[in-house]
């Protein structure tokens, strides 16, 4: 019978996730001022070992496509590899990306910038900053981008 560590250790982690369930929620103490030193030091904490997985998973996709990477003499084991590997490389792609929003939250946090809304300078929220660390909008100001967009994007729709 496997052990519990065991489990853990072969457990697939959702990187596109913030590592939230291994660090555990932050528990602001009763008083504490917003994006105080110890709230800080936990997001950045946060998002290095964020950072730090990803950088991971990219290793491993490297060496996973060298060991994998075999001329099947099938067509059809050739398109199925390929289409793996197309996959896995867009998944890498999402993870690129999201690694420059992880170094750009970085910044913020340096230039005490970190929990504030970009529109509306209001603060974000340790309850949106623990679900989504990179997040640079408050709630209402991601409703309403998001609201405009639909709205545009509708409005577009209409003249082709």
């Amino acid at each position: 019978m496997p052990t519990k560590k065991a489990n853990k250790e072969t457990k697939k982690i959702d990187l596109m996730s913030s590592p939230l369930d291994v660090i555990g929620a932050y528990k602001p103490k009763r008083g504490e001022a917003y994006m105080c030193d110890a709230q800080l030091e936990y997001f950045q904490t946060l998002l290095l070992k964020w950072k730090s997985n990803l950088i991971d998973e990219v290793d491993r996709t490297v060496v996973h496509m060298k060991d994998e990477a075999s001329n099947f003499p099938d067509p059809n084991d050739r398109a199925t590899q390929e289409s793996e590997f197309g996959l896995e490389l867009r998944t890498r792609d999402r993870e690129r990306k999201l690694l420059k929003k992880i170094n750009s939250t970085l910044t913020r946090i340096d230039d005490g910038d970190y929990g504030y809304c970009d529109e509306t300078g209001e603060e974000i929220g340790l309850k949106r900053l623990q679900a989504r660390p990179v997040a640079t909008l408050s709630l209402e100001a991601q409703e309403r981008r998001e609201l405009s967009e639909r709205q545009y994007r509708d409005r577009d729709d209409r003249y082709r």
